[in-house]
C-alpha cells in the first residue's frame, strides 16, 4: 500500500509510524486511518520488529483531532464504520505481541489523546496538550476514549476531561499519570528510541507474555488473574531466553538474548 497521509519508517529493530499532514496538524481522517492500520497490521506480523514508535509530523501536533471537515456531514452508517476502524486500529497497537510508544509532540486532542491512550507507553513533549473535546461538538469521544482515559486516570478525571472537554498540559497529564514521561521538544524522538531500543534488547516472548497477562488480567477478577499470569510466566520457560536470562544472571554476566 502507497501511503499519502503517514510514513513508516525503520532503524534496525525500531519502527516508526509518523502522522504526515503537518498543514492540518495530522487531523485524522478515513483515509489516514486505513493507512495507519495496514502500517500497524505490517509492524505486527513483521518479526524483526520489536518496539513500535508513534509520533507526529512537525513541531506542533501529534494528532489534533478528527478532520471535521469530512465527518460534517456523513451518515450515522458512515460514522459506525469509521468509528469500527478506529477501534480494531487502536486494539491492535493495544493487544499486538510489539510494545509501542507514543511520542507526543504537541496537540493530542481527540483521537490524538485515544491513539496515544493505546500505546504501552507515552512520552511527552514540553509542549504537549491533551484533551477529549467531542462534548464541544455536541459528540463523544468514539475510539475508546471513553473507556481507556478511565482505566488510566481514574473515573473523576476523567469526568472532568471528557464531560467537560477540558484539554491539560503535559506536566497536567504526567501527574495524572496519562504520561510516563516530559521531555523537552528537541529531546522527545531521541529519548524514545533509546528507551525502545532497551526494550528491543529484552527477551521478545517474556515482553510479550507481561503484556498479556497486564491486558487481560486487569479486567478479571483477582484469582482469574493470578491464573492467567501462572500460565503466561509458564510458557516462559519454553524459550531459550529464559534459560539464557537465568544462566546469564548466576554466572553474573550479561544476557544474550535471540528472541526465541
Amino acid at each position: 500500500m502507497e501511503y499519502k497521509s503517514i510514513l513508516l519508517t525503520r532503524e534496525e529493530e525500531i519502527a516508526t509510524i509518523t502522522f504526515n499532514r503537518p498543514k492540518v496538524l495530522n487531523a485524522m481522517n478515513s483515509e489516514v486511518l486505513g493507512e495507519i492500520y495496514d502500517a500497524i497490521t505490517i509492524c505486527a506480523g513483521d518479526g524483526s520488529v520489536k518496539a513500535l514508535i508513534l509520533t507526529g509530523a512537525g513541531d506542533k501536533a501529534f494528532v489534533a483531532g478528527a478532520d471535521i471537515a469530512q465527518m460534517q456531514n456523513s451518515t450515522s452508517v458512515e460514522i459506525l464504520q469509521l468509528m469500527e476502524l478506529g477501534h480494531r486500529t487502536l486494539r491492535m497497537i493495544e493487544t499486538m505481541p510489539k510494545l509501542s510508544i507514543a511520542a507526543v509532540n504537541g496537540f493530542a486532542l481527540g483521537g490524538g489523546t485515544e491513539i496515544a491512550l493505546a500505546c504501552d507507553i507515552r512520552f511527552a513533549s514540553e509542549n504537549a496538550v491533551f484533551g477529549q473535546p467531542e462534548i464541544l461538538i455536541g459528540v463523544i469521544p468514539g475510539w475508546g476514549g471513553t473507556q481507556r482515559l478511565p482505566r488510566l486516570v481514574g473515573m473523576g478525571i476523567a469526568k472532568e476531561m471528557i464531560l467537560g472537554g477540558v484539554q491539560i498540559n503535559a506536566q497536567r497529564a504526567y501527574e495524572i499519570g496519562l504520561v510516563n514521561k516530559v521531555l523537552p521538544a528537541d529531546k522527545l524522538l531521541e529519548e524514545t528510541k533509546k528507551f525502545a531500543k532497551k526494550l528491543a534488547a529484552l527477551p521478545s516472548f517474556a515482553l510479550k507474555m507481561a503484556k498479556n497477562s497486564i491486558n487481560y488480567g486487569f479486567d478479571m477478577s483477582l484469582d482469574n488473574a493470578s491464573l492467567l499470569e501462572i500460565g503466561c510466566i509458564a510458557q516462559c520457560f519454553a524459550t531459550e531466553d529464559q534459560k539464557e536470562g537465568m544462566k546469564a544472571f548466576l554466572e553474573k554476566r550479561k544476557p544474550n538474548f535471540k528472541g526465541r
